[in-house]
């Protein structure tokens, strides 16, 4: 959530910003705004609405000057409006800042402030940064020492990055990402390589505690106490600035598309660390695994083939549900920690009280330079490429592939997998969609869905009902089947729809005796199964594969489904409403 860019050199600052920007979006937001410097004086315009939006009506990109900083705001502090969005000016002017995290102490710090004379002119936390720095350059007129100061100052989480009255960029960071370019025609600050990675592929990964001052002369980098740091430039992947779309209408429909593949080479980036891995896991006293949402729906899935497989004991977590249970972990523990972005809050803090605790940490993720990457003592590689689409699809089965591997490895090839052949099935699914694009437009005005699965296929239902929620808006909810006559049967009627999980495996009759009771109650349903029954009013058939296989073959069918339904209902399924891609903030 939130995007943050800064840019400092030779060419106009502004439309490179708002293309950067525009390639952000997949973090969402709801505000946009851009600031430069020029003429001695610090120009700042924003506005609610997309990015393509606001520079339409206000002209983000024609602002002059070769520095300026950048920002897409997810509120959270003040509602959505042209004066909570970022960047903020300091009341004098001579700062402006944009900002990703919370500032604890931000009522503490504005009373102060305005004590002292400092106006405020948004409800949100962040202003109370502009006004800090400018008390703080005010008082030294020097900007190292206003940096320390600032930040000594501030509580919560943050990057931020201000431009001054000089032209000069400064940004800092505490547990939020935040990155540098090294561009031969400028600098770049950003919290997401994908800001910049056109015009560089040159990084330097700021670490927790630290800030950085660029100006023409050069960029210097410090930690909190003032102390110089040095840092190495690392090569960027190019596979980040192929995020286009093609042939295809939407992102997340291409990422859909790309996981016959994605499957495949999930971990194969990273096969030492797997090895690793799974030989820490055989002798953990106590195995944990965490995530959040879509991560979490595949840490369900790894309990079922940990226990039936490897006869091991794993419990998944919730992450932020640690935060309640800090005390679970002891020495010898491990916690996987499964994230596409490896920057969300939550997962971090289950690390962090994990580590504390003694706990080994295995990550599994997708940008292995992110700060969960970074916290890990081991952490194996999605290598599914860039996932735009807030809705996580690729990197789902992505993760799910890695831990087939992982047990696999631990029982010795028990799991009998076959990544080959699930590809293929994946394919044929993804071969012919003509009858999910029709079940789509039943959906359209439909108000509730209930998905419901057995066994391993119930973390396939709850996967299921987030899709659809996320892209369509539509009240979905994912049920173990065996659980239909303890409340949820009181639901069924004429008006819903409920999508049955059901391959044909050993929850096969139980599943279809529960699809017969819905049937009863006038509810449709809707069979996602290799086998067909005249239970079903529609049955979207999945290619017969091994059973412990069916969970990466029956989630493509809803992937689908929630896409296709999405578009019959005008929502826009690359950026959902209210959700971000990476969320920061807690």
């Amino acid at each position: 959530m939130c995007s943050i860019i800064g840019y400092l050199g030779l060419n106009q600052a502004a439309p490179i910003i708002v293309k950067g920007l525009k390639r952000m979006e997949y973090r969402g937001y709801d505000s946009v705004g851009v600031a430069t410097f020029t003429n001695k004086q610090i120009l700042v315009r924003k506005g609610v609405g997309k990015v393509i939006e606001v520079n339409k009506t206000v002209r983000l990109d024609e602002l002059s000057g070769t520095v300026g900083i950048g920002h897409t705001r997810w509120a959270t502090h003040g509602m959505v409006t042209d004066a909570n969005a970022h960047p903020h000016p300091s009341s004098s002017g001579e700062v402006a800042i944009v900002h990703n995290g919370i500032i604890t102490n931000h009522e503490e710090l504005k009373k102060d402030l305005q004590q002292k004379g400092y106006a405020f002119k948004s409800q949100t936390d962040s202003e109370v940064i502009a006004n800090l720095l400018q008390y703080h350059y005010d008082k030294t007129r020097n900007i190292k020492q206003s940096m320390v100061n600032t930040v000594a100052d501030l509580r919560g989480d943050y990057a931020f990055v201000a431009v001054f009255e000089d032209g000069t960029l400064s940004a800092a960071r505490l547990h939020e990402p935040l990155l540098i370019g090294i561009g031969k025609e400028g600098y770049f600050i950003s919290s997401d390589v994908l800001g910049f990675v056109e015009h560089t592929d040159e990084v330097i990964y700021l670490d927790n505690r630290e800030f950085v001052i660029i100006s023409s002369g050069g960029i210097q980098i410090f930690d909190f106490d003032s102390n110089p740091v040095h840092h190495q430039i690392t090569k960027v992947s190019k596979e980040f600035a192929d995020v286009y779309k093609g042939e295809f209408a939407h992102f997340t429909l291409k990422e859909i598309s790309e996981q016959p593949r994605t499957i495949i080479n999930a971990g194969n980036n990273t096969k030492l660390e797997l090895d690793l891995a799974t030989d820490f896991i055989r002798h953990a006293k106590t195995l944990y695994i965490t995530g959040s949402g879509t991560s979490y729906n595949a840490a369900l899935v790894a309990k079922f083939l940990f226990s039936k497989y490897a006869k091991i004991k794993i419990e998944p977590i919730i992450s932020s549900e640690v935060h309640f249970s800090p005390d679970i972990f002891e020495q010898q523990s491990i916690l996987i920690a499964l994230s596409q972005s490896g920057e969300s809050a939550d997962v971090l803090e289950a690390v962090n009280i994990a580590k504390k605790a003694g706990a080994k940490i295995i990550s599994i993720v997708n940008i292995m330079t992110s700060s969960l990457a970074q916290l890990s003592s081991i952490s194996i590689g999605l290598g599914c490429g860039p996932e735009i689409g807030v809705a996580a699809t690729k990197s789902f089965t992505a993760q799910l592939a890695i831990l087939y591997k992982i047990v696999d490895k631990i029982c010795e090839g028990a799991v009998g997998l076959d990544l080959t052949k699930v590809s293929e099935a994946i394919k044929k699914s993804l071969s012919d969609d003509s009858k999910i694009q029709e079940i789509a437009k039943k959906l359209k005005n439909v108000s509730d869905i209930y998905i419901l699965g057995r066994g391993i296929h119930y973390p396939i239902a709850l996967e299921s009902s987030l899709k659809l929620k996320e892209l369509t808006y539509i009240h979905a909810e994912g049920l173990p089947g065996g659980e239909l006559k303890h409340g949820p049967l009181a639901l069924m009627d004429s008006n819903t729809y409920v999508i049955m999980i059901n391959p044909d495996d050993s929850t096969y009759s139980d599943t279809l005796t529960s699809a017969r009771e819905i049937k009863a109650r006038g509810a449709k349903v809707i069979g996602i199964s290799d086998k067909p029954s005249d239970v079903y009013d529609y049955w979207v058939e999945i290619p017969k594969v091994d059973e412990s296989m069916y969970p990466l073959v029956e989630i493509i069918p809803v992937q689908l489904l929630a896409y296709y339904a999405a578009v019959e209902k005008e929502t826009d399924p690359d950026y959902p409403r209210n959700l971000a891609k990476s969320v920061t903030v807690k």
